[in-house]
């Protein structure tokens, strides 16, 4: 196969939008809610300022109180504009700007979470899209190959992450006790009850470092295995959550890039649509005559 082809798999528009959806609406949350020491950093000593290579690149300053507020609330309110579809390219660069600056600031006083790193990507490539809708059943090969590049930024996470764990942790990674101590650190009652069955944990270790440095087969299967694939792994995500309560989530907006979310959506619209025509039908919310039961006339 050509290698370009297949960077530029055309796909529906209508999985550009819906991933755009799940994408700004997590930004909103994400700002809001789940990574905020950004917005607290703002009142940081600018002491405590160490630039990252971004930085040192584009000169950007310390963290200051406007600049966070900025950031923040002019983030949701490109997102909230971002979520109806009009100006997407300005508006998805506005969000990207944004979302990748305040991610800077709170990097810029301690470690980088990795698991970010695809959704850069996702902001930067989506907007080049231009205009789609959850109808738009056309192909495009630009959508093609930022859903690719989307995929690509996401394997690569997991990829690196196992090769990171030999390089600088070495074979100790995983067959210390590296889950033993993140579960007495954070760990929750299942963590907790797992702590008496040892070498569960150990084996954890193993597993967790063979699917990441297995990642990339995800290439290489038919459509059938890869939502089962996908599917793993967000049962793998939901059980590093309970246990050690650690959730990658911007890279669980990403996995959606695998998937035909076209197809989903058409399926909820259909079964909804099938429930109202059921609901609403008089014969159906009307009581039958038990004496002319199972004749033509009552039958829906």
């Amino acid at each position: 196969m050509n290698p370009l082809s297949w960077l530029f798999t055309p796909v529906p528009l209508a999985r550009v939008a819906l991933l755009r959806r799940c994408v700004y609406l997590f930004v909103i949350a994400d700002v809001l809610y789940f990574h905020t020491s950004g917005f607290r950093h703002g009142w940081a000593d600018p002491a405590w300022y160490q630039p990252l290579i971004m930085g040192e690149w584009l000169h950007l300053p310390a963290g200051s109180v406007p600049q966070v507020e900025l950031l923040k609330w002019g983030t949701v309110v490109a997102s909230l504009i971002a979520l109806t579809g009009r100006l997407p390219r300005l508006t998805g660069a506005l969000v990207a700007a944004g979302w990748i600056w305040y991610q800077y600031v709170a990097f810029a006083y301690g470690k980088v979470d990795h698991d970010r790193g695809d959704f850069v990507v996702a902001l930067i490539v989506l907007p080049l899209i231009g205009l789609a809708s959850t109808t738009d059943r056309r192909r495009s090969e630009a959508a093609g190959f930022a859903f690719r590049a989307i995929q690509l930024a996401c394997i690569a996470t997991y990829f690196l992450s196992a090769w990171a764990k030999v390089r600088f942790g070495g074979w100790d990674w995983v067959n210390s006790a590296t889950i033993v101590r993140a579960v007495i650190r954070r760990g929750t009652f299942l963590g907790d009850w797992l702590l008496h069955i040892p070498w569960s944990l150990h084996a954890f270790q193993w597993v967790l470092f063979t699917l990441e440095l297995t990642s990339p087969i995800i290439f290489f299967v038919g459509e059938y295995w890869r939502r089962k694939l996908i599917a793993g792994w967000y049962l793998f995500h939901a059980a590093t959550y309970a246990v050690i309560t650690i959730a990658f989530w911007p890279h669980l907006i990403m996995l959606l890039a695998f998937l035909p979310l076209e197809e989903y959506r058409d399926r909820a619209v259909q079964r909804w649509q099938a429930w109202r025509g059921r609901s609403s039908d008089p014969e159906l919310l009307t009581p039958a005559d038990p004496a002319s039961a199972g004749t033509p006339s009552t039958l829906p």
